[in-house]
């Protein structure tokens, strides 16, 4: 089946940065079924429900949660199977789980989101 696997989180001051990495794997048939219509990342700060970040779709086209808009990008590397998150400007309340995700059809199944997976854990302090 299709793993989902983040990396990049840390501990970081405020207004530093960090990317965070999504690496799309699985058994060649897997993936060979599968068609990608977009790539989302979501995060879940401490004591709230997970909650959109970005998405990126296969022609490109980009959204952002207003509160990060202006500071982070959503990107992805077709020939790697990565999709990336760029966080600049980092503030306290970007603190949280970082989850990515994605949006396409497996054989005749179309799916919305696949099971979460463990995340990447990011912190900013103050």
């Amino acid at each position: 089946q299709v793993q989902l696997v983040e990396s990049g989180g840390g501990l970081v001051q405020t207004g530093e940065s960090l990317r965070l990495s999504c690496a799309v794997s699985g058994s060649q048939f897997t993936l060979n079924t599968i068609v990608w219509n977009a790539f989302v990342w979501y995060r879940r700060a401490p004591g709230k429900e997970r909650d959109f970040v970005a998405r990126i779709s296969v022609d490109d086209a980009t959204t952002y949660q207003d509160s990060v808009k202006g500071r982070f990008t959503i990107s992805r590397d077709n020939a790697k199977n990565t999709v990336y998150l760029q966080m600049n400007s980092l503030k306290p309340e970007d603190t949280g789980d970082y989850y990515c995700n994605a949006e396409g059809r497996i054989a005749t199944t179309p799916f919305s989101l696949l099971p979460w997976g463990q995340g990447t854990q990011v912190i900013v302090s103050s």
